[in-house]
């Protein structure tokens, strides 16, 4: 059984809807897929990442970052480190972060490499799919160099202290 944006799917049931395709989609619909199911599979989107760090995980997570092993194995590279630099967190200790995702469903991929340090409490849409300009076919990939990313961590940023620095903080 999976959880997908709060909905338990069979992973039989998820698999049997859907079919590769030859090119970087990976998996699509088949003519059968669920339509509740649309919205939450998808290409590629800018996600709105919410978690909180796992107490006792401050040093491991810490040394992690430092050495540059963070999310070390996964396709995404380097992209754990930049979102932690530009990682925020609240009063209330959530950490907040853009993750420019291109699973097929939401942080497929980042998710195991994320929960060994966070609980992740929610993972949203960035922004309307529709003014995303790789799914409404204007400019393939444009996610990898859109300006988006950065107006978002400025949003972020105006809201929230920087994540690293304050963790940094209470691990001393």
């Amino acid at each position: 059984m999976l959880l997908i944006a709060g909905l338990s799917v069979h992973r039989a049931a998820l698999e049997a809807n859907f079919r590769v395709l030859p090119d970087r989609t990976g998996l699509a619909f088949s003519n059968y897929a669920p339509a509740y199911l649309w919205p939450i599979i998808a290409r590629e989107m800018r996600y709105l990442v919410k978690g909180r760090l796992m107490p006792g995980k401050e040093v491991e997570f810490l040394r992690a970052v430092d050495e540059g092993t963070l999310g070390r194995g996964s396709i995404a590279g380097d992209e754990y480190l930049q979102d932690m630099d530009q990682a925020r967190v609240g009063d209330d200790g959530e950490v907040h972060w853009v993750e420019v995702c291109f699973c097929t469903i939401p942080l497929a991929e980042e998710r195991p490499y994320w929960e060994k340090y966070f609980e992740l409490l929610s993972v949203t849409d960035a922004h309307s799919r529709g003014n995303c300009r790789d799914l409404n076919g204007t400019e393939p990939w444009a996610c990898c160099d859109c300006d988006c990313t950065k107006k978002l961590e400025e949003r972020l940023a105006q809201k929230w202290d920087a994540f690293l620095p304050k963790l940094r903080e209470r691990a001393m």
